[in-house]
Formats: C-alpha cells, structure tokens, sequence
C-alpha cells in the first residue's frame, strides 16, 4: 500500500513501479509469493500447468497466452483471439519543462492556431511538476507514410532534420509556452512512434476450454486469466489503473473458495467485457473529439465531422 501511496503522487515512471514490485518479493520475508526469472515462451507456460494450477497471464499487449484461449485447433494462431481496432498512427512527444505549465483545451487550441497539419496535443490533469520542472507528454497525429518512414525512437534533433513541418509546429507551440511561462526546455525532446491500437481479448479467460468434454490439453483443467494489458488496452489513457482493477478484481474472485470455476469465469468474462465497453467508448469519444480538434480551422472538414440533431 505504502508503493501504492508513491506512485501516485506525481511523475512515477514504469520501470520504477516495475523495479519497485521486484525488490519488493526479492525483499519480505514472506514465501507466499517465489519468482524464478528467466526466457518463458507459450508453450513453456502451457507445458509446465498441472491439473489445478492456475495460469494468470499480465504480460502486457503482446500477450503469450492470448491467443491459445481459443479452444480447438486455431488456438494459438495469430489474433485468433485478438479485436484489433487501428484508430491512428501518432506520435508520443515528451519534453522537461523548467517551469510549471499547465495547459487546457483553451490553451492547446491556441497554441495550435499556426499549425495546420501536424498539432501538438499535450495531455491535461496528467502533466506532473515536482517544484521546479515540468513533464509534459503530448500526442500529434502522423500519416501512414510518415509513420513508415520513422525510426521507433528518435530526438527533436532527428526530428528537425528529416520532418521539418512536424519539427516548426512542434516549435511554435514551445515557443508560445516560452512566451506565456518565461521558461527554458531542459534537454531535447523525446519521441516514440506507435500504431495507436484499441484492442481486446474475445476471451479474457479459459472458458471455452473447460467446456470441451474429452481433451488432454491443459487449458481443460487449469484456468487461465488474462490480466491487464493481456486483456485489454488503450492508445489514450495510461491502462495501469485498469490494469490494477483487473487484478484486484480477479483476487476477489479467486479468494471465495465455495465459488466453482464455472461461476468464477463466467463473473470475470462479465467484468472484462464491462472494462471494454468502458475503454471503447472513451477511447473513441477521445478520436473523435482530437479529429474535431485538428480540423478546428477548417470548417467545411469539420462540419463534415459534426452529427448535428
């Protein structure tokens, strides 16, 4: 609770949870909880389960096990399991700031008037100041071609050189948040690029294996739970929290021993798909309120994209 308590108050990178977590089961006295680290594939998981074992997969959006909870013979083909909605490809531009800096719609409109093509979208409430800088993350929304012809990671540097447009709105927008705040950028800036995905588990669970009568595959008598990032997953929000939810969930589940398994599945199935509805239509009220946004100056594309009555 305590690691709880530290993670949410400000900027808390990944690999500090994640670090956290191990020195954690490295560190307590208890024997509840044994790691043994090494290379895991599918199959290794798979050969390993022993009748009554179960098998919780939260290896994150590239599941291991996702798609071999499709009982029968595609199990373990690729997406057999998996809705994939493409909904843009984009990318994720993240500077220090050396001052505090907030923005809102008000201000990332405006900050935006010069750009037309390529428009800085920060995010809002999950900007994180500490007393004397600023972590800003943003998102601007690029081509398929531009996407093809980006390395995975790079700087502003790289940027400026080989996409000077997306490089100058990346700058005006900087360059007003000078102008407003008095502050300097500390360092370069980081980005990623990334296909932005919406996507599911069909099952979040070994359900549909457990129905088959006469079958030697251990998914028939171990149960397998998809948690977090392995079930589900959204391009626009952080999916830790879900993440969390889904587990705490699960334990719930797990700790009433008088439950049958059937139930069990059947309750968690009900919560994921609950959690996916809830991801779905933020996610896509989110598209479309940035296309909104990037069309702001043009009105003829954006009544084209406004349902009126």
């Amino acid at each position: 609770m305590s690691l709880l308590h530290q993670w949410v108050q400000g900027f808390s990178p990944l690999n500090t949870i994640e670090q956290s977590l191990s020195n954690l089961i490295d560190e307590r006295g208890s024997n509840n909880v044994q790691r043994i680290a090494g290379v895991l594939t599918a199959e290794d998981a798979i050969a390993i389960l022993k009748p009554g074992d179960t098998l919780i997969d939260c290896t994150g959006c590239k599941s291991l096990i996702r798609d071999h909870l499709v009982a029968g013979p595609n199990a373990g083909n690729q997406d057999a399991n998996t809705l994939n909605i493409r909904l843009e490809y984009a990318i994720i531009v993240t500077f220090v700031y050396g001052q505090a800096y907030v923005c809102n719609e008000y201000c990332k409109h405006y900050k935006n008037v010069e750009n037309m093509n390529y428009k800085f979208i920060p995010a809002v409430s999950r900007i994180s100041y500490d007393g004397r800088i600023t972590y800003v993350s943003g998102i601007v929304n690029i081509t398929t071609e531009d996407f093809e012809r980006m390395p995975a990671t790079f700087d502003g540097q790289w940027l400026r050189s080989h996409f000077p447009d997306v490089a100058r709105s990346m700058d005006r927008f900087i360059d007003k948040v000078k102008q407003e705040t008095h502050g300097e950028l500390i360092g370069d800036l980081e980005i990623v690029r990334i296909p932005l995905n919406l996507y599911r588990a069909r099952n979040a669970t070994s359900r549909n294996w457990h129905k088959i009568e006469i079958n030697d595959h251990p998914f028939t008598s171990s149960p397998v739970f998809l948690v977090g990032d392995s079930a589900l997953g959204s391009p626009y929000f952080q999916s830790i929290s879900l993440g969390f939810e889904c587990a705490m969930h699960m334990a719930g589940l797990i700790i009433q021993r008088d439950l049958p398994i059937s139930e069990i599945f059947d309750r968690y199935e009900l919560f994921m798909y609950k959690q996916w509805l809830r991801v779905y239509m933020r996610s896509k009220m989110i598209k479309h309120n940035k296309d909104l946004f990037e069309t702001i100056d043009e009105p003829m594309r954006l009544l084209d994209l406004l349902h009126i009555y």
